[in-house]
């Protein structure tokens, strides 16, 4: 410490004592000239004078340091921080409150009397390294030292180290060393939060990361296409779903303005900030290349600092368009298909009254002709009676092509060979204005068909292309029959219900005047016709359906006002393996043999007559029918011609007359449907009441079920109903061994 300036103490103002001189010790003073009493005195209290003057410096001295003590002392004790005073045998010399407090929190803890006891062993080497360095240097330090003050309460600190020298009242000064304890574990829990938190960020903006590479993730892999715009409604997302469907790659949609590719959208959204989201519907959009896309638009709004974003999401309804129109086709075409069936249904049961009102007339003519003499006028107009009724019983068997379920008996045929023989027959009827042309693919293969059935449907179609040609006012026109091998694509099979095989299309056109599209849809109904009356049936393009559904084909009309009309026929090819199938099953013949019993045949074949002979035994037919007319006329038919015949109306009545005498007929017909009860149900009983009776089953609306039933129950023959005179005789004859040709 530097020495303070006393001057200010010395009233003579004397300068003190030179360098050299102890304090406290008088300064020799020259010796004045005088002598004597007088100037010992005056030496004396100049001397007296100083000794007072050092005396004074010396209590200010005492005064200052006793205050620094005392400064010190009050700093030591009072300062924030765990101080000590160690010797150099780790004792401690002194602690302020602070270190106490700390080291011994508790009158159960240790005392602080020395230090090293409370230094972990992990830290103990480096804490006595800072002493030495301490001892070397004057002052060290030691960081994050730990403390154990107990088993639960450890201080980690920073050990501030400094070196000291005790004086002592004789010999060398004690050396000590001033440690200084800096409490570190606020700062660090602080450093670990701190530490903690950069992780728990570190984790975050990972996470944060991942989610951002997730999201452009999801992002470009939508399949719905995804636009950003920002608050100026400028592009700043564009995923690789909006490039494909807009036409357009993102660098060169980045930046652009919304209306580019959604005009009506960017317009709406204006409306739509009131909420967070909202479903725009559908909206036109355009391409890079202006081409017009229905979309369904839906938008999400987010607010943030910097401004608004506006995510866009539009979804391409071209498939799903394409989808519902596909759908309305096909339930147009199952309509229709429930239509064509609830109408062929109809139409069998019409068909089945209509026969036997056909079957007796046609019936009763024959009778009337056998009773006209030769050249009589009469005879005539029977001949016309019989004319018509042929005519109106091929109109019922055309209703019935229709309406029948039965698969038809289809074979390997030669379609080239079938329009050929249809072409010979269509030249000699086409009017001479109207040109025929044939085209057929050459080698076409075999088809799956019936014969007859395909030159029907097409004579059918050939003879609706010249009524068409004809009703618009000219006689001129054209006709083009056309076949080659196909094999229908996807779309036109499912939409005409055809299999995954190969196909044979039978096209005719025409230079009509074409159909309208409200025609189209009725042109397979039964009894419609855009004819006059009188000049059409409205049954030619519903038999051409018919036909086509039990070969499981198809037919697909094309037709336009002004531009004609196309009809393709789609017949399956006959494979090698469906030919040999088809060769290998017996073909079901509609009249089945006699199977009789061998128990009950007999013993001899029946005797047979001569044209014109009556019949050596008559033979009791039973027949039942619903229809009294038809009933009174197999009566008269069948008498005339040598038999006994009984005639019921009733089915139970039937039943009852055979149970009474089940020997006394020899053969039993009886109608199929018949009100209240069915003709399967009577052959049954029949065959349970006698085995041996030969049974025929008569009906004009005889399908596939029918025919198995009746030939299960023990049938020997089934009669489509209404047939000839001589059909009906020659069947009798067969099942019953008697004469059919009788004069009658």
């Amino acid at each position: 410490m530097s020495e303070p300036d006393l001057s200010f103490l010395d009233p003579t103002g004397r300068q003190p004592a030179p360098t050299g001189h102890a304090p406290g010790t008088p300064t020799p003073r020259a010796t004045p000239p005088s002598t004597g009493a007088e100037g010992l005195v005056a030496e004396l209290r100049a001397y007296q004078a100083e000794l007072e003057s050092q005396n004074k410096v010396l209590r200010y001295s005492q005064t200052v340091a006793e205050s620094a003590y005392e400064r010190f002392e009050t700093l030591f004790a009072s300062v924030p921080l765990a101080l000590m005073v160690v010797d150099e045998h780790d004792m401690v010399v002194q602690a302020n409150s602070m270190a106490h407090r700390s080291f011994q929190p508790t009158e159960r803890d240790r005392p602080l009397t020395a230090l090293m006891p409370f230094v972990r062993p992990q830290d103990a080497r480096r804490v006595r390294e800072a002493f030495a360095l301490a001892q070397d240097l004057g002052r060290s330090e030691v960081k994050e030292v730990v403390f154990s003050i107990n088993a639960d309460t450890p201080i980690t600190g920073d050990l501030h180290i400094a070196h000291i020298e005790a004086p002592q009242s004789s010999g060398p000064p004690l050396s000590q060393f001033l440690c200084a304890v800096i409490d570190q574990g606020p700062l660090l829990a602080e450093r670990q939060a701190l530490q903690h938190s950069a992780i728990t960020l570190q984790q975050r903006n990972e996470q944060i990361r991942a989610s951002e590479k997730r999201l452009e993730a999801i992002i470009n892999s939508a399949l719905d296409a995804i636009i950003c715009v920002d608050q100026h409604q400028r592009i700043t997302v564009f995923n690789p779903t909006a490039a494909a469907l807009f036409q357009c790659s993102a660098s060169d949609a980045l930046g652009s303005t919304l209306d580019r590719f959604l005009p009506d959208a960017a317009q709406a959204l204006a409306f739509a900030q009131l909420t967070t989201q909202a479903l725009l519907g559908e909206m036109t959009a355009l391409t890079a290349s202006g081409k017009e896309l229905a979309v369904e638009v839906s938008v999400s709004f987010e607010r943030h600092a910097e401004g608004e974003t506006t995510t866009v999401f539009a979804r391409d309804l071209t498939g799903r368009k394409k989808a519902e129109a596909h759908r309305s086709e096909l339930e147009a075409q199952l309509r229709e298909s429930h239509k064509m069936q609830a109408v062929g249904t109809m139409a069998g049961g019409i068909a089945h009254d209509f026969n036997n009102i056909l079957g007796a007339i046609l019936g009763n003519v024959e009778l009337a002709k056998a009773d006209c003499a030769a050249g009589s006028p009469v005879l005539e107009s029977l001949m016309e009676i019989d004319k018509a009724g042929r005519r109106a019983r091929d109109l019922v068997r055309q209703i019935l092509t229709f309406s029948r379920n039965e698969p038809p008996q289809r074979s390997a045929v030669s379609l080239a060979e079938v329009v050929h023989d249809t072409e010979r027959l269509l030249r000699v009827t086409l009017p001479p204005a109207i040109e025929l042309h044939m085209q057929l693919q050459a080698g076409l293969p075999p088809v799956l068909a019936d014969a007859t059935q395909v030159e029907q449907a097409l004579l059918n179609l050939c003879t609706n292309a010249v009524h068409a040609i004809q009703s618009q006012g000219t006689e001129r026109g054209s006709i083009h029959v056309e076949a080659a091998a196909v094999q229908p694509d996807q779309r036109l099979s499912e939409r005409l219900g055809l299999a995954p095989v190969d196909y044979v299309a039978l096209t005719v056109r025409d230079s009509g005047p074409g159909m309208d599209a409200a025609t189209l849809e009725r042109i397979f109904e039964p009894f419609f016709t855009t004819k006059p009356v009188g000049q059409g049936t409205g049954l030619g393009l519903a038999v051409v359906h018919g036909v086509m559904r039990t070969h499981e084909g198809g037919v697909d009309v094309q037709s336009a006002p002004g531009q004609g009309s196309r009809f393709t026929l789609y017949f399956p090819v006959a494979t090698s393996a469906v030919q040999s199938t088809l060769d290998a099953q017996p073909t079901q013949a509609v009249q089945a043999p006699q199977a009789t019993p061998a128990s009950s045949a007999p013993s001899t074949p029946p005797a047979t007559d001569t044209p014109g002979s009556a019949p050596r035994k008559k033979h009791h037919v039973m027949y039942v029918d619903d229809d009294q007319a038809l009933v009174f006329l197999v009566q008269r038919l069948l008498r005339r011609r040598g038999y006994e015949v009984s005639g019921y109306t009733d089915p139970h009545e039937a039943t009852a007359a055979l149970r009474a005498a089940p020997q006394a007929f020899d053969l039993l017909v009886t109608d199929y449907n018949m009100p209240g009860f069915c003709g399967v149900d009577l052959v049954r009983e029949a065959r349970l009441i006698r085995p041996d009776l030969p049974v025929a089953l008569a009906s004009g609306y005889v399908t596939a079920e029918i025919e198995q039933a009746a030939l299960a129950e023990g049938a020997q023959a089934l009669i489509h109903k209404p047939n000839d005179v001589e059909e009906l005789c020659a069947t009798v004859q067969r099942l019953v061994g008697g004469d059919c040709n009788a004069a009658g």
